[in-house]
């Protein structure tokens, strides 16, 4: 079973788990570097939880997810309408202020994903910040009916500055939110700055 395959599968269960958890500290951290009612792509929306959050807090977002299922369910949560796209069909130009990829890059293959890292870099606008999360630590492959690689610090770090027009403004580690979980997660903010021609 692939990824999306697995969210439409289980959908409703994955929207129960997920939409309440709370990512205060992470959502305050990337939207205090945005413009006020800036743009935001909410990029692997799953239960449309941040977007709600974003939109509750006066920014234009946009939602999408891969899974149809997914994005029917969070459409309804939201409140608008939610774009199924998967990561390869991607296709905006410096659009946004800011991109949410909460434990969505994840499921792209380390074969596949500087190619899709290229397509968000690119829909971001000069100054644009991007908020990525991965699970944390050495693995690639299936693991509870869906696809992961896993990044440690130092993987995360060389995945970033490969790209020169790109500044780290902070790459940390941290626990779940969820009190019954031991995962241990990997974040990075990155800004993309204009570069001098």
């Amino acid at each position: 079973m692939d990824s999306i395959e697995y969210y439409n599968q289980n959908a409703a269960d994955y929207f129960e788990e997920t939409v309440d958890i709370d990512m205060q500290d992470s959502w305050d951290k990337f939207s205090s570097l945005l413009p006020e009612g800036g743009s935001i792509l909410d990029l692997g929306c799953g239960s449309g939880r941040d977007s709600a959050y974003f939109i509750s807090h006066g920014f234009d977002v946009t939602a999408m997810d891969a899974s149809e299922e997914m994005c029917e369910l969070a459409s309804i949560h939201i409140g608008q309408d939610v774009l199924q796209l998967s990561f390869d069909e991607i296709d905006f130009k410096e659009v946004f202020d800011g991109i949410w990829a909460c434990a969505s890059l994840l499921h792209v293959p380390s074969s596949r994903i500087d190619d899709i890292f290229n397509k968000v870099i690119d829909s971001l606008k000069i100054n644009g910040v991007l908020f990525m999360s991965f699970r944390y630590g050495d693995f690639e492959g299936e693991r509870d009916g869906r696809y992961y690689t896993d990044y440690r610090t130092r993987a995360l770090k060389e995945l970033i500055l490969k790209h020169e027009n790109l500044e780290l403004l902070e790459l940390q580690k941290c626990e779940d939110s969820r009190p019954d979980s031991d995962k241990t997660w990997i974040y990075a903010l990155i800004r993309k700055l204009g570069m001098e021609e």
